[in-house]
């Protein structure tokens, strides 16, 4: 069953993406087509192939990002040489993606990537932008991400909700692993999301959903089991990284584990969190071996594969 408002369904067209892709969220009015988010880069023709069956003849004319993490941009550069269209991304990241620099957009840090793309504005917490013909309100959604916005529209009740709230939790909350607040942050956004009109969430991974009450506890609920012990948030980190990666090239050796561990910036700091440098090796065979128990990742000698 469709939970989107009968005014909305014509004009918003969401496509539930698998791991590695974020959700994307497309509109087509007449006023013009744009899309929210864009996937991961690996899955960028997937995510051209359904803009074309869904626009059909009509060109795309904007991309909306809600941040800028490699699961919500890297569908970008492929979509503007199709459509040359205009892309907004939140006004914190504009500096670092003019200049392209994949340390402060994320992409180096996690080990990940995303093909260079362009900007033509920015998007700011307090602007408001026109979707499908209804006004969508920019609100500020830092924890995950300090830059990160959500899209909210009061008329249609509806809440773009990207990586701040899931049916059942919320993306890492990547500025705790190097020491700068993000468990107050993401508190605050979920004080603020309690606090709108709202029929249904679409969340930046997992299906719409309309019970926020229920969402709202549990990421509470996440968020204090979190805040408790911050190693708790290392180590889930860590193990969302290395998913990720398996995820994209599908096998790796646990000693390319480890490298990759020394390299990405975010991952050595949730690394370090837990263990010495000297037992780097040992912690990552011990995350591995939950993540094999967990069911998700296979491991044959000293290969580790994506289940």
């Amino acid at each position: 069953m469709n939970p989107l408002p009968q005014p909305l369904r014509d004009a918003m067209t969401v496509f539930e993406r698998g791991w590695l892709s974020s959700n994307n969220v497309l509109f087509a009015s007449a006023e013009g087509t744009a899309i929210v988010d864009t996937g991961y880069a690996a899955h960028a023709p997937q995510t051209l192939a359904l803009v074309q069956q869904t626009l059909g003849a009509r060109p795309l004319d904007l991309i909306v990002n809600t941040h800028l993490h490699s699961d919500h941009c890297g569908g970008n550069a492929l979509l503007q040489r199709t459509y040359a269209c205009d892309t907004l991304v939140p006004a914190g990241d504009a500096q670092a993606v003019r200049a392209w620099d994949e340390e402060a957009l994320s992409f180096r840090a996690t080990g990940q990537h995303c093909e260079r793309f362009a900007l033509s504005g920015t998007l700011a917490q307090g602007a408001t932008l026109e979707l499908g013909g209804f006004a969508w309100n920019a609100l500020g959604a830092p924890g995950h991400d300090p830059h990160s916005l959500m899209l909210y529209s009061p008329e249609m009740r509806v809440l773009i909700s990207a990586d701040a709230l899931w049916e059942n939790g919320f993306g890492v909350i990547f500025p705790e692993l190097e020491g700068e607040s993000g468990f107050v942050e993401a508190r605050a956004v979920l004080d603020l999301i309690a606090t709108l009109d709202i029929d249904v969430v679409i969340p930046g991974h997992g299906a719409p959903f309309t019970d926020v009450a229920r969402a709202l506890d549990t990421a509470v609920s996440r968020l204090d089991y979190l805040q408790a012990d911050p190693a708790r948030n290392a180590k889930n980190a860590l193990k969302v990284l290395i998913v990720f990666r398996l995820m994209e090239v599908r096998t790796m050796t646990l000693d390319a584990i480890v490298a990759m561990t020394a390299e990405a910036r975010a991952m050595r700091a949730a690394a370090e969190a837990l263990a010495p440098a000297a037992q780097r090796r040992a912690l990552l065979e011990k995350i591995v071996g939950e993540l094999a128990r967990s069911g998700a990742v296979k491991v044959s000698g000293e290969c580790v594969s994506a289940a």
